[in-house]
């Protein structure tokens, strides 16, 4: 399944959730924010939508510095 992820095709093996996609990519979710086909997604709902064919997403992290 082909998905593009901040702007690039990324294929997947399997369907995934939001939250099992940062997971997958070694993303901790209190450090992330996901906008999914257009929309922000409240961190509550990352369990119940499962990626499909096409999805586009932008995963924002959160980077502390000094």
């Amino acid at each position: 399944m082909k998905v593009k992820i901040n702007g690039k095709i990324a294929e997947l093996d399997a369907s995934l959730s939001l939250l099992e996609l940062l997971e997958v990519k070694g993303i901790k979710p209190g450090q992330a924010v996901i906008q999914y086909n257009g929309d922000i997604i409240d961190r509550d709902s990352w369990t119940d939508i499962v990626l499909k064919e096409n999805d586009e997403l932008e995963i924002l992290r959160f980077v502390g510095g000094g």
